[in-house]
């Protein structure tokens, strides 16, 4: 249970925007705005929203400084740059404590002698750390995580319940890991044998990752065959990707549910691949390129350019062959 309220004054206190009507009551948390209640508070980024305003019951909503509506009497508005960025805080004040790691290191967890484990770590129960692995200050393991031989953690970590983390990993600093995630699993990798059917390629390198890297639930990033399979710094994956061997991700790239990479793929920095899409081996995507929920790339992206389509194309072309092939089926089912 939140019990946690603030007043629109104090709300305003963390944001720095500018309050427009009044609302003098406490807010009790954050809420959409078609489930607000009169003591919550809602969000309005745009027109779609904007009109869902009259009908809502919140009494208050950040909103963009150029919205088009009024608040109305006995509401309010807090006009802000950037209404995402607002969010972001307004659900961190109201955001209850995560669970607790109480013991430094619970009874059951299995620390290998030879781990260097810094100040402050937080070790769960059922966890494993093994031979020559060094962790960072003040990192956390959720029970039952398990981290190999020779891997170097930094500071500030959090691994949740499930995590597995193999041999000679490398991570940064102030990254996390949701549960069941999976670092530095095997390649997939084989070749036609005439004697056993299929052989297994050894995969021997690594997974290197960057500073403040967030990996979703049941995501998987492979080890390199020959190298590393990168991570840059401040990459955010999502729940269930793929990440196969030997690609390597810029900084700041971000990858929806579902997605997947496979082999050796690179992409530039501030790169985004939407929900489901696909991106074939060996391919490059450029800084700043946007891949399209459900694309299938087979092909190097310039940087900046938005995909869309299975396969995949520059968006404004698949816009308009499916645009083309909507209104050919209109006027067939007209004859």
């Amino acid at each position: 249970m939140n019990d946690k309220t603030f007043t629109i004054a104090e709300i305003n206190s963390f944001l720095k925007g500018d309050v427009e009507g009044y609302y003098s009551g406490k807010l009790t948390g954050p809420e959409n705005i078609d489930s607000a209640l009169t003591s919550q508070i809602t969000f309005i980024r745009d027109k779609k929203f904007e009109k869902k305003w009259h009908t809502s019951k919140a009494s208050v909503a950040i909103v963009n400084k150029n919205v088009s509506i009024e608040p109305g009497e006995k509401r309010a508005f807090i006009k802000v740059d950037n209404v995402d960025l607002a969010m972001s805080q307004i659900l961190s004040i109201y955001a209850l404590p995560l669970a607790e790691v109480k013991n430094e290191q619970h009874v059951t967890a299995i620390v290998d002698p030879s781990a260097i484990i810094g100040k402050g770590v937080k070790i769960g129960a059922g966890c494993f750390v093994g031979p020559r692995t060094i962790i960072g200050d003040y990192t956390i393991l959720y029970p039952n995580v398990t981290i190999l031989d020779d891997c170097e953690i930094g500071n500030n970590n959090v691994f949740w319940s499930g995590s597995v983390i193999r041999e000679r990993t490398v991570i940064g600093s102030n990254c996390i890991f949701h549960p069941n995630a999976t670092i530095g699993a095997d390649g997939f990798g084989y070749r036609p044998c005439p004697e056993v059917g299929l052989v297994k390629i050894p995969h021997i390198g690594n997974v290197m990752i960057g500073d403040w890297v967030e990996i979703g639930a049941n995501s998987c990033v492979d080890r390199g065959k020959f190298s590393s399979t990168v991570i840059g710094t401040g990459c955010k994956i999502d729940n269930l990707v793929q990440i196969g061997h030997n690609s390597v991700l810029g900084n700041f790239c971000i990858m929806a549910g579902n997605s997947g990479l496979a082999g050796s793929v690179k992409l530039g920095n501030g790169v985004v691949i939407g929900g489901s899409a696909s991106i074939k081996d060996h391919t490059v995507i450029g800084d700043g390129a946007v891949i399209g929920a459900g694309s299938g790339v087979t092909g190097d992206v310039a940087a900046g350019v938005t995909m869309l389509g299975y396969p995949a194309l520059v968006a404004k072309d698949t816009l308009k062959q499916w645009a083309f092939v909507k209104r050919i089926t209109k006027e067939r089912s007209s004859i």
